[in-house]
C-alpha cells in the first residue's frame, strides 16, 4: 500500500496516552491498489447527500498510523482496529471524540470485538511469539504465532495483554459468540488457506476454529472444537471465483434467532447454532457474479440476509459502468425456515450508482444495519466509494437513499478517503477510514429517526443484537 496521505490537524487528540506494548512495529504493504488520483468518470458534484452530516474526524495517531480496519463499541467508546494495534475513542461527545489510548501490537488485519472488559484482537500476519512486540517471521516460518490475542479493557487508558491463542490460519476475522450462562465467550474464528507454501496453513482448510474464553479467567482460552463446513470442499468450480473455498472470510452471528450467516470464499451459508460449540450448516448457495463471499448481515426480523462481495479483493477499481451492477455488489436473499433447515432465495442486487473512476479502489465492504424498528435500512463502506445509506425494506428493490464520500475529485479541501466499515452505533455513524482515521457522520433524514431511540451498551457487528425502542 503506498504511504497514505498527510493528515491535517485534527481535534481528538489532547490528553491521549500512547501505550507502547511492542519494542518493534513493522508497518504492513496491504494489497489495496494506488493511491486516488483524478477519476476519469467524476461523480456527483457533493461531498454528501442532503440528509448525512459530516460532524468529526479524528485522523490516525503516529504510534497506531497503518491501514485502519474494523470497529466495535462499548458505551462511550469505539475501538478501531488497524495493522499496527489498536485505538480506543471517547465518543461521550461524538461531535468532538478524544483518543483514550493507542495498543501498538502489529499483527496484520486488527480485527476486533469486545465483551465487557475483554477485548478480542485477530492475528493473521505471523509473528516470531505471541508477545506484541515479537518481529514479523515469513510465513514459511512453521513456528510463527497467527490467531487471537486477548486485552483487558477495564481502563481504557491502560489496556493489558493477558493471552493469546494460536489457531490453524490465524484469524483473518473473529466473531464473539456469547454463551446462554454468561460464564464464558465463545470465539469464531475465520480464516482460509491461502498457499501451500504456508506451512500452518495447508489447504484444504474447510474449518473454523472455537475458543472459548472463561470469564473468570481469560488466560486459559483455548480452542475447544474445529468443526468442518465444508466435508465435500465447498465450491471450487464458481467461474470468475478468487480462489475456492477454502474456509471462510467471516461470519455473523444472530443468537437470539440461533442463526449465522458465513460469507466463506465461493459460498454464502447458514448455520444453526442453537448448540453454539457445534453450529451445523443448514443452507449453502452460490452466485455466478460472486467472486469473493466476504460479509453477511441479517435482517431484525431473520427474513433476509445481505451479503457482499469483494470483488478485487478490495484493491481494485470495480464501481464503474464497465464492471456493471452485479459483480462488486451485495446480493439480498430472503431467508426462510423449512422441514430440512433453511432456505435463501436471491432477490436482488444493490451496488452504488455513483461511478467511480477507473483509480478508485471500490467494492462493497463492511456494514450494518440502521436500527429502525420494523423496517430494513442499511449503512455501508465502499472504499474509495465512499459511505452508502441504503433501503432494502422491498429486498428486490434496493436504493440508495443517502452517502458521504471523502475525495478530493468531488472537494479539492476533502482528504481522500478510503472507509473499511461503517456502523451505526446509538445515533451516529462511525467509518473506519483506512487512511483518513475515525470519521463520525450524523444521519438526518427523518424516515431514520425512530432508530435514534434504540440504544445499545455493546456492539459488535458480526454479533447482530435484536433491537426494539429504548433498547
Amino acid at each position: 500500500m503506498p504511504a497514505a496521505p498527510p493528515t491535517r490537524p485534527g481535534r481528538g487528540l489532547r490528553g491521549a496516552t500512547a501505550v507502547a506494548l511492542t519494542a518493534a512495529a513493522t508497518l504492513f504493504v496491504g494489497l489495496l491498489g494506488p493511491a486516488a488520483a483524478h477519476a476519469d468518470t467524476p461523480p456527483s458534484d457533493s461531498v454528501t447527500s442532503d440528509n448525512v452530516e459530516h460532524i468529526a474526524n479524528v485522523p490516525k495517531p503516529a504510534a497506531v498510523s497503518n491501514t485502519n480496519s474494523d470497529l466495535a463499541f462499548t458505551g462511550d467508546h469505539v475501538i478501531g482496529g488497524n495493522y499496527d494495534g489498536f485505538v480506543i475513542y471517547d465518543i461521550s461527545e461524538p461531535a468532538d471524540p478524544q483518543i483514550i489510548s493507542e495498543v501498538v501490537c502489529p499483527g496484520g488485519q486488527g480485527d476486533v470485538s469486545v465483551s465487557g472488559d475483554l477485548l478480542y484482537f485477530a492475528v493473521d500476519s505471523p509473528r516470531a511469539t505471541d508477545e506484541c512486540g515479537a518481529p514479523a517471521v515469513p510465513v514459511t516460518d512453521p513456528n510463527g504465532f497467527e490467531g487471537v490475542r486477548i486485552f483487558d479493557i477495564s481502563d481504557k487508558a491502560n489496556p493489558q495483554y493477558v493471552a493469546a491463542v494460536r489457531t490453524d490460519c490465524g484469524s483473518h476475522t473473529l466473531t464473539l459468540v456469547p454463551t446462554e450462562d454468561g460464564a464464558s465467550d465463545l470465539i469464531y474464528v475465520s480464516s482460509y488457506a491461502p498457499s501451500v507454501n504456508f506451512p500452518n496453513c495447508q489447504p484444504p482448510h474447510d474449518k473454523i476454529s472455537i475458543i472459548e474464553v472463561p470469564l473468570d479467567d481469560p488466560a486459559s482460552a483455548a480452542v475447544i472444537n474445529e468443526p468442518v463446513l465444508f466435508p465435500d470442499g465447498g465450491n471450487h468450480d464458481q467461474p470468475g471465483l478468487l480462489r475456492p473455498t477454502e474456509g471462510c472470510h467471516d461470519i455473523t452471528v444472530y443468537p437470539a434467532k440461533d442463526l449465522a450467516a458465513g460469507a466463506c470464499m465461493g459460498d454464502g451459508i447458514i448455520m444453526d447454532i442453537s448448540d453454539p460449540v457445534n453450529p451445523v450448516v443448514t443452507e449453502v448457495v452460490q452466485d455466478e457474479n460472486f467472486a469473493f463471499w466476504h460479509s453477511a448481515t441479517f435482517t431484525n426480523d431473520a427474513k433476509s440476509v445481505l451479503f457482499t462481495d469483494e470483488l478485487g479483493g478490495g484493491g481494485a477499481a470495480t464501481c464503474t459502468e464497465e464492471i456493471g451492477p452485479e459483480r462488486g455488489a451485495n446480493a439480498i436473499y430472503t431467508l426462510k425456515e423449512d422441514g430440512d433447515g433453511h432456505s435463501l432465495e436471491f432477490a436482488s442486487y444493490f451496488k452504488i450508482d455513483r461511478h467511480q473512476g477507473t483509480q478508485q479502489n471500490c467494492v462493497a465492504h463492511n456494514g450494518s444495519l440502521i436500527p429502525v424498528p420494523g423496517q430494513n435500512f442499511f449503512v455501508q463502506s465502499w472504499y474509495q466509494g465512499g459511505v452508502s445509506v441504503i433501503d432494502f425494506n422491498n429486498p428486490k428493490k434496493p436504493r440508495e437513499i443517502g452517502y458521504f464520500d471523502a475525495d478530493s475529485r468531488i472537494d479539492p479541501d476533502m482528504e481522500n478517503g478510503s472507509t473499511w466499515s461503517a456502523y451505526y452505533y446509538n445515533g451516529y455513524v462511525y467509518s473506519s477510514d483506512m487512511r483518513r482515521g475515525l470519521d463520525v457522520l450524523k444521519i438526518t433524514d427523518p424516515r431514520l429517526r425512530p432508530a435514534e431511540r434504540v440504544v445499545f451498551d455493546e456492539f459488535n457487528p458480526q454479533t447482530q443484537p435484536n433491537y426494539r425502542p429504548g433498547r
